[in-house]
């Protein structure tokens, strides 16, 4: 289209099959259109300069749709996503994009699978829970801390569907570090963890009041 000037409303078809009906501007796609891909992909939106820049709607062939910022073809800045086929069925995403990734604040909703009806809020980097965040699972259990690479990672808080807590650092998504856990009961543990369990030196005060301080292996006393 780019042979001669064309400004106004018109339509495009590609030999691929793509067809491109909206708004031009110097024989580029720009202001608002209706793209259909040969794939069965379709996006009705904003186009500057024959790329989906500004606000719109993409739907895929697989069912999944995404409403929002689009910038030099790629999704950016606010938006929803609803994944629409797969492992993630029924999924929902709501918040910052960049460059077609989950990157800034947002929250994510499980819609089926192990994991239905859990949600997390807070920050991602490249696609993955990083940085604060809260995850809420549906067994009541409640995380609230740091995260790295989809993992708890750094200082946090667990709380327990039993009512247990603990307190402390995490790393790939286990106890790790120097934290307290604290029974229902009242019973209470601080010090060293590794791997999910009291490994190194630690003090544990029993709810009637008895307290062992020492070394822990395991999540076991080294006497």
């Amino acid at each position: 289209m780019h042979g001669r000037t064309v400004i106004g409303q018109g339509t495009y078809t590609w030999p691929s099959g793509s067809k491109y009906v909206g708004q031009w501007k110097d024989s580029y796609e720009s202001g608002q259109g209706t793209m259909t891909y040969t794939d069965g992909g379709r996006y009705v939106g904003e186009f500057k300069n024959d790329t989906r820049d500004g606000q719109g709607t993409y739907t895929w062939a697989n069912g999944d749709v995404y409403v929002g910022g689009w910038k030099n073809g790629q999704m950016n800045g606010q938006g929803r996503k609803t994944w629409g086929t797969g492992q993630w069925q029924n999924d929902l995403y709501v918040g910052e994009w960049k460059n077609d990734l989950m990157d800034g604040y947002g929250t994510y909703t499980w819609g089926n699978g192990q994991w239905q009806g859990d949600m997390y809020v807070g920050e991602f980097k490249n696609h993955m829970k990083s940085g604060q965040g809260t995850y809420t699972y549906t067994d009541g259990s409640r995380y609230v801390g740091g995260w790295s690479n989809d993992m708890m990672d750094g200082q946090g808080t667990y709380t327990y569907p039993d009512g247990g807590k603990y307190v402390g650092e995490f790393k790939n998504d286990e106890r790790n570090g120097y934290g307290t856990y604290t029974w229902p009961d009242g019973g209470k543990y601080s010090g060293e963890w590794s791997n999910g369990m009291q490994n190194g030196q630690g003090t544990h005060v029993w709810a009637d009041g008895q307290q062992w301080s020492g070394q822990w292996k395991n999540g076991e006393q080294v006497q």
